[in-house]
């Protein structure tokens, strides 16, 4: 995710290493690197004019602190920024309005609209415990609403029967008579896109607006699109005002110039992102968690979210202290594996962990997967007591472990230092917080 402007801005970050204290050349230097950073990553020009304005008047004025080296600096001012030009904190969806709630989704053919839609449903059944009813007016692309049927089935959500041949209009007010009958508090209205804007299209969905009186108006918007996601996003903004913005295929977007771009052009936050093509592959936009991201400082925010969700929660606060009191083993290790593997794609995992954003992208690799086997060989051909207190593994020991798993006594002196250094991070992180690790990551921290 954002590995493109990521890599690119570290290099700048690493030329000011070792310079004893910020000037206004050095910054000058750095900013015009930013900058040819941000137009690579496709951001919207207005975007970068103002971002790098904002960074140079922070950097160059009273808020300067003589602690901080000029990396420090740079780093503190752009983490700011970005932060900012993403919306600054997470917005929560307003559900607080006479039921049921009425949502319009809007946007292009091509950038996941209907999948979107039934995403956005189900977590609103899952997380906010809502009855939503679905419902397509897209009467000129009959496999949208086939395409919403078989979503709604797998969700469990219930969706309204309409065919190409029927009125958009008359769609929707079946829509809302349905959820006074049926007992459903949220109404979401998969809509008509095109291939582009065109005033037909616009005038439809105005229409529609008009007879639905929809409480939201959220536009889904393809990351993969750069800023003319954001473009787009400000022409639907004109025509039928949106309350918000879906980001899909935000997973696999290397440069982050619709994420950086769409909240400043349209004024609409970002409320949602979709990171992976299930269902549940769906989550509550956080542009400080992404911020960290980007800077190559993880996400243990999010990290502790899914583990929280697919991990016994007895089992995690026993496991939290033993990460306290260090008395984490390999048999606890072992077992940290299996629950990975639950909880998504290795590499998006491995993103969100401080210091291994580098390991990210090779992770659901072929090696990486050999490289997973070739652990898991070396934990069970373990003793029980080895796997219960590492520190008796002697020369010996190592040799043994090595012939029954088929590897090397380099690759088990390997997986051993692997499992020190997991051992010292974890026990750091339930210590501090993860928030006062990401910041220390930052340098900012005491």
């Amino acid at each position: 995710m954002f590995d493109t402007l990521s890599d690119r801005l570290e290099g700048v970050f690493k030329k000011l290493k070792g310079q004893g204290r910020i000037t206004e050349r050095n910054i000058e230097d750095s900013l015009r690197e930013v900058r040819l950073a941000l137009l690579e990553a496709d951001v919207n020009i207005k975007v970068v004019r103002d971002f790098i304005e904002h960074v140079k008047s922070r950097a160059l004025g009273a808020e300067v602190l003589r602690s901080l080296s000029p990396e420090q600096h740079l780093i503190k001012f752009v983490a700011t920024e970005l932060q900012n030009a993403m919306g600054g904190t997470a917005r929560e969806l307003d559900l607080k309005v006479k039921p049921p709630v009425k949502i319009m989704v809007v946007g292009l053919n091509g950038a996941g609209k209907t999948t979107s839609i039934a995403k956005l449903a189900l977590w609103l059944k899952s997380e906010k415990k809502r009855h939503p009813l679905l419902a397509s007016t897209d009467v000129y692309r009959p496999a949208a609403m086939e395409q919403l049927r078989v979503l709604g089935a797998q969700a469990q959500i219930p969706v309204l029967d309409s065919n190409e041949k029927q009125d958009p209009i008359e769609i929707a007010s079946r829509a809302m008579a349905r959820a006074e009958t049926g007992g459903h508090d949220a109404i979401l209205i998969d809509t008509a896109g095109r291939l582009q804007i065109d005033e037909e299209l616009m005038d439809e969905l105005a229409r529609l607006k008009t007879a639905l009186n929809p409480h939201h108006i959220i536009f889904v918007a393809d990351a993969m699109t750069g800023q003319e996601a954001a473009n787009v996003a400000a022409g639907f903004h004109e025509r039928l005002n949106i309350s918000g913005v879906i980001l899909t295929k935000l997973d696999s977007d290397a440069r982050g110039g619709a994420a950086l771009s769409v909240r400043t052009i349209t004024g609409a936050p970002i409320l949602f992102a979709a990171t992976s093509e299930k269902l549940d592959g769906f989550e509550i936009f956080y542009p400080d968690r992404l911020t960290s991201r980007i800077l190559g400082m993880g996400d243990v925010l999010t990290l502790i979210e899914k583990a929280q969700q697919n991990y016994d929660q007895t089992k995690a606060k026993e496991l939290e202290r033993k990460f306290k009191k260090n008395e984490f083993t390999i048999t606890d290790f072992a077992e940290q594996i299996k629950a990975i593997k639950k909880m998504g794609s290795l590499g998006e995992l491995m993103g969100m962990i401080p210091g291994l954003k580098k390991l990210a992208g090779a992770a659901d690799s072929e090696e990486a997967k050999v490289e997973l086997e070739r652990i898991q060989a070396i934990i069970d051909s373990m003793t029980h007591q080895e796997r219960g207190n590492h520190l008796i593994i002697n020369g010996r020991r190592r040799a043994r472990i090595a012939g029954g798993s088929g590897t090397s006594v380099q690759d088990v002196n390997r997986f051993l230092k692997q499992f020190e250094q997991t051992r010292k991070m974890m026990k750091k992180i339930t210590r501090m917080g993860a928030g006062k690790m990401m910041m220390r990551g930052l340098g900012l921290g005491s």
